[in-house]
């Protein structure tokens, strides 16, 4: 399967969603998601439950947003 990609309509670049476990200072852990330009480990087939993409209008990056 595919690694899900946007196309930013500011720069026409392609972004790949990705997933990261990390601990926080305090211990508790999470999981954060980011887009980079390249596949690398940790890409992800498809968006996450109750997230949707924006993008910034100023820089053309993409980001997740929790869905209300």
């Amino acid at each position: 399967m595919a690694a899900y990609s946007v196309k930013s309509k500011k720069s026409g670049d392609t972004y790949y969603l990705h997933s990261k476990d990390v601990t926080l200072r305090g211990g508790r852990k999470q999981t954060i998601y980011y887009f980079g330009k390249t596949e690398k480990e940790g890409t992800l087939d498809d968006l996450p439950d109750g997230y949707t993409v924006i993008e910034n209008s100023r820089t053309g990056l993409p980001m997740l947003k929790k869905k209300k």
